[in-house]
């Protein structure tokens, strides 16, 4: 069974953001990792989060162990904090299952 994991983020700088998607595209799939659905979001109705999102997109891995690692890995780091983090306002991990 695949494990997923749902966030939601608020991304302020939408060029920024797309070279963080293209610069971990191959370290996802090399740890057996894909974007299964990515939303733009226009409006939340309904939020327990004070963070505020509009952006929603689920990512599979075969195994919780690879997310993991992905998420460990020092280059993966690397990318994160050159793009993502100057790119992105807020994240909400919305859920976690498999």
């Amino acid at each position: 069974m695949a494990y997923e994991v749902t966030f939601g983020i608020q991304v302020m700088d939408e060029v920024m953001y797309a070279d963080y998607r293209k610069g971990i595209s191959a370290l996802l799939r090399d740890h057996g990792g894909r974007f299964r659905y990515d939303f733009k979001v226009s409006d939340v109705l309904i939020s327990e989060s004070d963070s505020p999102i509009n952006r929603v997109f689920i990512i599979e891995f075969e195994t919780k162990a690879q997310k993991e690692a992905l998420f460990a890995n020092p280059e993966y780091l690397a990318i994160k904090a050159k793009f993502f983090h100057p790119s992105v306002g807020s994240t909400a991990l919305l859920s976690e299952k498999g």
